[in-house]
Order: C-alpha cells, then structure tokens, then sequence
C-alpha cells in the first residue's frame, strides 16, 4: 500500500484573537470583527472541506503512475558481484531482498545484502542480485518494492496463464501447479494488495506449492490488469470481493474443493469480505493475512496523521466515503460501510480459521487490530509478529520464518477431511448478501 497522500503539510492553525476597543466603538468593533471571523471561520471551512475532498478521492483512486521517488547514486563492480548505491532511509537499510523498479517500471532490479552502512551516513551500499530487466547503470531514480519476483518464470515452477470471467470481461490470473502431482484438490487464491498487481503473491507461491497447494494469483477489479469497475474506483474490499468468488468458481470449475485465500494489506480486506459475503463461503477453508486491514477507520485515521491532516479534517473524508452525499466528490458509484469492515468489533462474526502475519514496523497499517482480532478470536485467529520488515515485507526480512509460518499452520489444516464439498450448480446462482 502506498501512502495515500502527497498533499498539503500546512493547514490552519487558529483563528487570530479579537481586541476590544472603547466603548464608542464597541458595537462597530464588534459587528467588523465579527464579519471578519465569520469570513475567516469560511475559508478554514472550505478549506477543511477541499482537504477532506482529496484525501478521501486519493483513498479511492487507483493511481497508474507511481512516483520514482529514491536516488539511484552508483552501480559498481561486474556483473556476478555488481552493486549498487543508494540513499540510507527507513526501506534501504532494512535487511532482506527487495526489488528496485527504474525507468518507469520497465527496469527491474533483485536487491539483497547490505554491504556496507553505519547509522548516520547518508548512504548505503547493498548487493545486486539480479537484473531482470533494463539497464541498472544507466538508471538515475526508481523505487523500492517488496514484489521481488516480476513473472512465475523466475521461481522454477510450472506455471500457466489464466482468465478468470468477472464483470465487464475476464481477468488474467497466474496459475501454479502443486509442485507434489499437480492435481491438488485445495488451491490458494491470492490478493494482492493496494496500488500493486499479482506479481505481491509470487512471494508465497513456493510456499503453497510445496504444501501440495495449487495457487491462483489473480488480478481484480481497477488495478490496471482486470476490467475496470464503471466507476473507476476502489472500494476498498466492498466491491472487489466478488472478484474473488470468481476466481473460486474458476477453481471450482477445474477441480478444486475448496480454497485457502491468501491477502495483502487491502487484500486482506477483500479477503475478509470474501469469508463474509460469498455464497461459497463454506468452501474457504482458511484465511492466510499478511499485513492486513483488518480495521479502514483505523487506518484512514493513521494516514491522516501521517499526511499531518487535522482529526477533524480526516474524519470529515470518512464522512465522504461512508454517505450517499459523498458521490459526487469521491467519485464512488456507492458509499462505502467502512463500519462493515472493522473486524476488530465484528470479532466474533469472523468464523473462518485465520492466520494473520503483521510487522510491529508497519509504517502504513498498524499492527495493533491484527492482535486485538487475534485476542478477540483465539480460537480461529493466530496472530504472528515480525520485529521488523515495513509493510508487507515480512517475507522479504526472513522468508525462512514466514515460509515456516505459513506451512506449520496450515499443514494440520489441510490434513482434515472434514470439510464440505463444492456445490456447482446448473441453475443460476443467487443474488449475493
């Protein structure tokens, strides 16, 4: 997920006192400052109210270019021991193996050890592992990502191209055999995140294929790979849901018998709201969360103090996305039940087994509703900490312990045999909750 905002720092802070004059001019003085306030106090409210507009459509909006915002100083050395140097800032000097986009996205880079950095030097010099695409020593500006791998080609594995029909057309879907025989009869279905495409999951797919799980990384509704919704918006997990339930018929339709859905960060909305909303919701056999949201009003709130916009201000953007009335500034073909989608109250609704995986340095979704759900739910809910990795980097700080994670906890799992079989239908299906 990215931040959500890149917008205004400064807003206002109070309005200036009123001084008080003699009593012959008392009344002028008091009806001049009273205008004056009057006036002032509508600029502050039109303000708030622009503010409140663009952080509640930016929360929404599917941005298509993203910001090539880290310095790419030098690249040394050969090709087999090449390195690269870069600015030393709270992504860079975390320990794992990322990825570092460049010319708009079309160079690629595997980034891996730090070589050399002392806290407190500007710079930090670090491994490069690979080049999947571009010309690294051209490049001058890229970003840094947790997506490491661009294509299943690059794990080793079978893999198949797949379209999964939804709305408004059909949207791609990697498919990934069983590494075991290939003919599981559970498949993991993986959604990703906000801002990102499929390419999130590839991290987990050796994971799920050596558990004998075939994997479906699919892409859903206005991330700039599936059909976009008519509105053109994100709903935040209120709409995309559905797209999930197809890619569980598609599953369903080519053998499978149930499912395991995997979600990062807002897919782990999506994923929620799948487990809450399907009518196949019998068939999710469990719910495997990295970084999620498990709460919006908690995160939006979070991403209103990190872009410094006033509470007020921030919760006036809520309002926006939540109400009919909002439509017209969101964007939104319908409101949003952000309400809906705070598992932290809705706890004990939630009866699906869930394994969530969070980092205590989640710098863009807080951890703390993953644990309040997991001490709400103990019995279907397993919460994991990471001490570090930013958001949804877990796998990329220690993918031995994450792969462990997830493997430990789904193995006893998917060795139970008492779980019910899907039910297609000729007839057509029934009008959703």
């Amino acid at each position: 997920m990215l931040s959500f905002l890149g917008g205004p720092r400064d807003t206002p802070s109070s309005l200036p006192g009123q001084s008080h004059g003699g009593s012959s001019n008392a009344w002028k003085l008091l009806s001049s400052g009273a205008a004056i306030g009057a006036g002032l106090t509508s600029v502050v409210l039109a303000g708030s109210s622009v503010l409140a507009t663009y952080f509640a459509r930016r929360v929404v909006t599917p941005v298509r270019f993203r910001e090539e915002d880290l310095f790419i100083l030098a690249v040394a050395g050969m090709e087999d021991e090449r390195r690269v140097v870069l600015p030393a800032n709270e992504d860079t000097t975390v320990e794992g193996t990322y990825s570092l986009y460049f010319d708009g996205g079309r160079g690629h880079a595997r980034i891996g050890k730090i070589r050399s950095y002392a806290p407190g030097e500007d710079t930090v010099l670090r491994d490069v592992e690979e080049v999947y695409s571009g010309d690294l020593t051209t490049a001058v500006r890229g970003w840094w990502s947790g997506a490491v791998y661009p294509h299943p080609s690059y794990l080793g594995l079978d893999w198949a191209e797949a379209y999964v029909p939804v709305d408004g057309g059909s949207a791609p879907a990697w498919l990934i055999p069983s590494s075991k025989d290939g003919t599981s009869r559970t498949w993991a279905i993986m959604v990703h995140g906000r801002g990102v495409t499929r390419t999130e999951g590839l991290r987990a797919a050796r994971t799920t294929a050596e558990i004998g799980l075939t994997s479906l990384l699919i892409s859903y509704r206005n991330d700039g790979e599936a059909p976009a919704a008519d509105d053109g918006r994100y709903g935040l997990g209120m709409t995309e849901w559905r797209d999930v339930e197809a890619a569980m018929e598609y599953a369903f339709t080519k053998g499978a018998r149930d499912v395991v859905l995997f979600g990062w960060s807002m897919g782990g909305a999506i994923s929620l709201q799948t487990a809450d909303l399907s009518r196949h919701k019998h068939l999710i056999r469990a719910l495997v969360l990295d970084g999620p949201v498990i709460n919006w009003i908690d995160v939006l709130a979070h991403q209103a103090k990190l872009n410094y916009i006033p509470v007020a201000v921030g919760r006036l953007g809520q309002l926006l996305l939540t109400h009919p009335w909002g439509r017209s500034l969101t964007g939104l073909g319908a409101p949003v039940n952000l309400k809906s989608m705070n598992w932290v109250e809705r706890s004990d609704q939630l009866d699906t087994p869930t394994l969530i995986i969070h980092s205590s340095a989640d710098e863009f979704v807080p951890s703390g509703p993953s644990r309040q759900l997991a001490r709400n739910n103990p019995g279907l809910v397993s919460f994991v900490e990471f001490p570090a990795g930013r958001h949804t980097k877990e796998w990329n700080v220690d993918p031995q312990r994450w792969d462990r994670t997830v493997q430990n906890w789904l193995a006893p799992l998917l060795a139970s045999q008492d779980f019910p079989q899907p039910r297609l239908r000729s007839e057509p299906p029934k009008p959703s909750a």
